[in-house]
């Protein structure tokens, strides 16, 4: 299951079913779970962690030390769960003592050739990163969040879950759940109900979102102003109003708009 060719730490611990191409090279720190196939050429290094039934195509480059000219050298880490398919020239760094100290990608997650997730980032589970899709330090994105071709994310902004950003999209700062974002600098042009209603999402939801984002976005109220009119005339146990209160009360950079 290991070409002869590929070059594998002696301290690094792969499932006996994991398949490895030729001219790969992973290092000492490195764990790998079963029915995780790596292509040729790809390099894994770092503590980086690996989970099972992963696709990572030839020539990503994975664990590798941050973009960061803080970092010194510090011991940080790599976290990838399961079924996640990692594209060619796909490149995903470590954390940082300064961050939280580990990079985290969930499951279930499609990135695409060329996309980059930097250090300390968190992405949770079935996100898209199509091509060349780029996240700066500190970046979290949430489920089902899916951005475009050539989209960048400035460092500590956060994408909330179902969120659709165009191609090309410059992301700098926090963009509500359920949300379209478009442009330079990416504004808030709608709701992703398309994706949401794929989703299963009730009449209810879908119309507690619409609502919710009407009072977000076209009402003159200032946040916090919608934020308390939201736990006055909503049900705050329902999900997507939890989800939409949670992410407006914690947002640190403000909302795109």
């Amino acid at each position: 299951m290991i070409h002869q060719t590929a070059i594998i730490a002696p301290g690094a611990k792969l499932d006996s079913s994991v398949t490895v191409g030729p001219y790969t090279v992973i290092g000492e720190h490195v764990t790998i779970g079963a029915g995780t196939t790596v292509g040729p050429h790809a390099v894994i290094e770092g503590h980086t962690e690996i989970g099972r039934d992963n696709q990572i195509f030839q020539f990503a480059s994975i664990g590798a030390v941050p973009q960061d000219l803080k970092f010194a050298g510090e011991v940080s880490y790599l976290k990838i769960g399961d079924r996640n398919k990692i594209r060619e020239f796909v490149t995903i760094h470590l954390g940082t003592e300064d961050g939280c100290g580990v990079t985290t990608i969930g499951n279930d997650n499609l990135l695409m050739a060329y996309s980059h997730v930097a250090h300390d980032c968190i992405v949770k589970n079935h996100v898209i990163l199509a091509n060349a899709a780029t996240l700066a330090g500190h970046v979290e994105v949430d489920d089902f969040a899916i951005l475009g071709g050539l989209s960048a994310v400035h460092q500590f902004s956060r994408v909330g879950c179902h969120v659709m950003a165009s191609g090309g999209s410059m992301i700098g700062q926090d963009i509500v759940p359920y949300a379209i974002v478009q442009g330079d600098r990416a504004k808030v042009v709608g709701l992703n109900l398309t994706g949401l209603k794929r989703r299963g999402f009730s009449r209810e939801a879908l119309a507690n979102i619409k609502n919710i984002y009407k009072l977000v976005f076209r009402s003159n109220l200032k946040l916090e102003e919608a934020i308390a009119q939201i736990e006055e005339q909503f049900d705050v146990s329902a999900s997507e109003v939890f989800t939409y209160l949670d992410f407006l009360k914690k947002s640190e950079r403000g909302l795109a708009r």
